[in-house]
């Protein structure tokens, strides 16, 4: 096999990755952002959100990736399961939730930068509000916010919102850029992968 053929398919792939994980559509338009919050309807309000904070950061969108930061209460206690009726712990509700949402959220080209679960209580805080009880933390990457909101609207993820809201009583979330970060990301790992794996198939092959 040609060692032309080797690297042409490494990075057709390569593209192909980048097609699907960077965001090509650029900021999201105006009147895209009054049918998604059309399409969020009074959810936002129902959990005590405000449209207008939405609203203003789709307006500000800089066509680019963000992270969100989530920080997470799991109800750790029995609650009524939606689909059976039957006592259920929560936390088995808000991991039914993610196991939905995840799917969803890797098809937009989204992914979990890092999740961990809290060891501790605060230990350097001022001028906040006590420690709910958090219980998990996430930073959750978005190739957009134009993917955010159409998660949002997805079937998918609005069928498993009552469990989401059951397995977690306290919960709070902003999104973020990022400024330093020591992690490389998966536009890198992909690309060093393929490139391995080209180099090998090239000495296997004995191109």
């Amino acid at each position: 096999m040609s060692p032309w053929i080797i690297w042409g398919t490494a990075l057709l792939l390569y593209l192909l990755f980048r097609l699907w994980y960077d965001n090509w559509q650029g900021p999201v338009k105006t009147h895209e952002i009054e049918a998604f919050l059309d399409a969020v309807g009074d959810r936002l309000e129902e959990t005590g959100n405000s449209r207008a904070v939405l609203k203003a950061f789709l307006e500000q969108d800089d066509g680019g990736e963000f992270l969100m930061l989530n920080l997470v209460k799991a109800e750790m206690g029995e609650v009524e399961d939606p689909k059976t009726g039957e006592m259920v712990r929560g936390f088995e509700l808000l991991k039914r939730y993610s196991q939905r949402f995840m799917p969803v959220l890797l098809g937009r080209g989204g992914h979990p930068g890092m999740v961990g679960r809290k060891v501790g209580g605060y230990v350097d805080a001022w001028n906040t509000s006590p420690d709910p009880g958090w219980t998990l933390f996430g930073l959750m990457r978005y190739r957009s916010r134009r993917d955010m909101m159409r998660l949002a609207a997805d079937p998918a993820f609005i069928a498993a919102h009552p469990e989401k809201i059951l397995g977690t009583p306290v919960t709070f979330s902003f999104p973020t850029k990022r400024m330093v970060s020591l992690y490389i990301g998966p536009r890198v790992t992909v690309l060093l992968v393929l490139a391995l794996a080209a180099a090998l198939t090239q000495l296997a092959v004995g191109g």
